[in-house]
């Protein structure tokens, strides 16, 4: 199993990028966002990996985090959606859109995803809505790239800005509020789609004050 590849990017297509390791190339592909995250031809560059095997194909995808790919590998367990799939959905939200998408029960969000229809939308958002919080717990750690460059990288090594930036979610106190939530007796589900709505009203909220918004959404309506 390859699980991640550092090396130098000696080429770039439309989905995909060649890594030179020691003078083998490897075609790794990867969705929109990742890409456009990667810095210029001939620099260092570094990806988590996942390898799909099949009887007359070995193919590499790659990830700019190691949450990232987790959300990949979650997103195939779903009837239905394949690699291509999985890349589009994580190249349209990212994994903290992913992430309060299936929270929220938002299927709208995931079929903006090109190639992915309102069946397959809605079954996302149903079948990972319990399996979710064990990744949106790892976001903290999960969130830093597979690329930490040494002083002689960064002299190569500029990253440009993502073609579509979502807000700054602070990952560790979302999965610090969730923990806290679920030690109360909430439900994985219920604990995840509240801590996901209280960080998309307040990006920047510590997680005292996520604690603290989720409670207030999941005490019960009079």
């Amino acid at each position: 199993m390859i699980g991640r590849l550092s090396g130098q990017l000696a080429y770039r297509g439309n989905d995909h990028v060649m890594i030179d390791v020691g003078g083998v190339g490897y075609l790794v592909y990867c969705s929109d966002r990742t890409l456009a995250t990667l810095p210029a031809r001939g620099a260092f560059v570094s990806l988590y990996t996942d390898l799909l095997v099949r009887e007359d194909l070995l193919q590499l995808f790659g990830f700019e985090s190691l949450v990232e790919k987790e959300w990949y590998r979650l997103l195939l367990t779903v009837q239905g959606v394949g690699a291509k799939a999985a890349l589009a959905i994580l190249g349209t939200l990212g994994p903290d859109g992913v992430s309060r998408a299936i929270a929220l029960g938002d299927a709208a969000a995931v079929k903006a995803a090109p190639g992915v229809g309102p069946k397959i939308a809605q079954r996302v958002v149903n079948e990972l809505k319990d399996k979710a919080p064990s990744v949106m717990a790892m976001s903290g750690a999960g969130a830093q790239p597979a690329t930490t460059p040494s002083t002689a990288d960064t002299a190569v090594l500029e990253t440009p800005a993502p073609a579509a930036p979502a807000p700054s979610i602070d990952a560790s106190a979302q999965a610090d509020a969730l923990s806290a939530l679920n030690n109360l007796g909430y439900g994985p589900s219920e604990a995840a789609s509240a801590v996901a709505q209280a960080s998309g009203e307040a990006p920047d909220a510590d997680t005292t004050a996520l604690i603290r918004a989720a409670l207030r959404l999941l005490a019960p309506k009079e």
